[in-house]
């Protein structure tokens, strides 16, 4: 069975505190993980969370802040020391390029994995894989951002109320999948699309075009709320958003599930971020994340 899951290891903004490590999460989805964000820390939270080297097949980096890439080093050296026996890809803003080269070579170890590096330069479409495609759009930060989105491509579903009206049954519903059509019936005439499951992360950021593009119909969104709404300002001079803007995107975008993160140490309850994220309007699943957790992606919309 395919598992789709979020792996949060950690919460924290630019200060770690004791119960909050700096940022790391990993989406698993159908054999495929991919880390985002792998802040100090990253390599021992895996351990904690049973999430191994050999899970990961991508890194996306959203930005070169401390908390969002210092972990970089540690985990690239222990998918060479471990071995990982498949290519590793990483993604990052191009702008940012020679802080990836000098995480990626920051002390002396053997390479024995390929690791891909791919930066990011523009919107748009990064990489195909077998059960989704990766794409990125530009945040609104002080250093050069971007937001990663996993898209699962449309399906269809069959219908069998009218599959039996035409008498399809059998091996036939396969033919008819697999070519289109059979005895003059299309697959459109006994099947609707299946929407794909999306997937959004976004960072540190202001609201922006980005977030919204990024966000839109998204089954989970995993979204910074840095700051409380009092704190605003500080949000708008510092690049972030509050838990309001965040929910209030996530409302607008149609968002089933969301996830806030990446809390400054300034708020030791996260209780608030809850109720703030509620009092702006969002009425879907909500997650206040905690380091450790696991949370499934919603099951597709009937």
């Amino acid at each position: 069975m395919s598992v789709r899951e979020l792996v949060v290891l950690g919460t924290a903004s630019q200060v770690p505190t004791r119960h909050r490590n700096h940022n790391g999460y990993v989406l698993l989805w159908d054999g495929q993980g991919i880390l985002f964000d792998p802040g100090e820390g990253t390599q021992r939270q895996m351990l904690r969370a049973s999430v191994a080297a050999h899970d990961l097949n991508r890194i996306c980096v959203t930005h070169f802040h401390g908390d969002h890439s210092l972990g970089l080093a540690g985990v690239i050296q222990r998918i060479n020391l471990d071995r990982v026996p498949h290519p590793v890809t990483a993604h990052y803003p191009a702008s940012g390029e020679h802080f990836f080269d000098r995480l990626r070579y920051a002390t002396a170890y053997r390479e024995t994995v390929r690791i891909a590096q791919e930066p990011v330069a523009a919107d748009g479409l990064l990489a195909t894989a077998p059960s989704y495609r990766l794409e990125a759009a530009k945040l609104s930060h002080p250093v050069e951002s971007y937001g990663y989105r996993v898209v699962e491509p449309d399906g269809r579903r069959m219908l069998p109320k009218l599959l039996a009206e035409r008498g399809v049954t059998g091996p036939d519903v396969s033919v008819l999948q697999r070519e289109g059509s059979l005895r003059g019936i299309t697959l459109d005439e006994v099947s609707e699309v299946r929407r794909g499951q999306r997937f959004a992360f976004v960072m540190d950021t202001r609201l922006c075009e980005g977030v919204h593009a990024l966000a839109d119909g998204c089954d989970m969104l995993v979204i910074e709320s840095t700051f409380l709404d009092e704190d605003h300002r500080l949000a708008s001079d510092h690049g972030h958003l509050t838990a309001g803007q965040a929910a209030t995107a996530a409302r607008d975008a149609g968002v089933r599930h969301l996830v806030l993160t990446h809390f400054s140490q300034r708020y030791p309850d996260p209780s608030a971020f809850e109720q703030q994220a509620r009092a702006a309007g969002f009425t879907g699943e909500l997650t206040v994340a905690r380091d450790l957790m696991r949370v499934p992606l919603p099951k597709r919309s009937p």
